[in-house]
């Protein structure tokens, strides 16, 4: 997004403590607000799924389901695109590169399928995660929504 699309961007932002219970709280609170691009029903189910992916991400990983930490949410529409950045303070990830690929999980033993990034990836136009050990991740996905494209070309 340039200078302009950001300055004409309308823009959320949300924090809450990084609880399992608040995913869903996320997961729709992000929905409600793009819902004024009047996404399909796959659009917003993308949506919601990588919001799930990157919020149980901070929890679980960033935190260690330590719930007294808080998860930052922004969300911004410019046009017919939403981008939405995600963000934790917490553990960050030591080998990006590893994180990323399909299957990995540093967390076996929860039965983690290591499948999020990827899903972001893939459920996303652009996706970008930056990470430093011992000051947390972040996320920051946008996605052009679909059912605006007749009002913008």
């Amino acid at each position: 997004m340039n200078e302009r699309q950001q300055a004409e961007a309308n823009v959320m932002k949300l924090s809450f403590s990084a609880r399992s219970e608040n995913e869903a709280f996320a997961r729709v609170s992000v929905c409600a607000f793009i819902s004024q691009l009047d996404p399909t029903m796959d659009e917003l189910n993308d949506l919601k799924t990588v919001i799930s992916e990157a919020v149980t991400n901070s929890i679980i990983h960033g935190y260690d389901s330590d719930g007294n930490k808080q998860i930052y949410i922004q969300a911004s529409i410019s046009g017919d695109s939403v981008t939405i950045v995600i963000s934790d303070e917490g553990h960050g990830i030591e080998d990006l590169e590893l994180a990323r690929q399909p299957l990995y999980t540093s967390k076996p033993e929860l039965e983690r399928s290591g499948m999020g990034f990827t899903i972001m990836e893939n459920f996303m136009d652009s996706f970008e995660v930056t990470s430093e050990p011992g000051r947390g991740t972040q996320i920051a996905m946008t996605k052009r929504i679909e059912s605006k494209k007749a009002l913008y070309n």
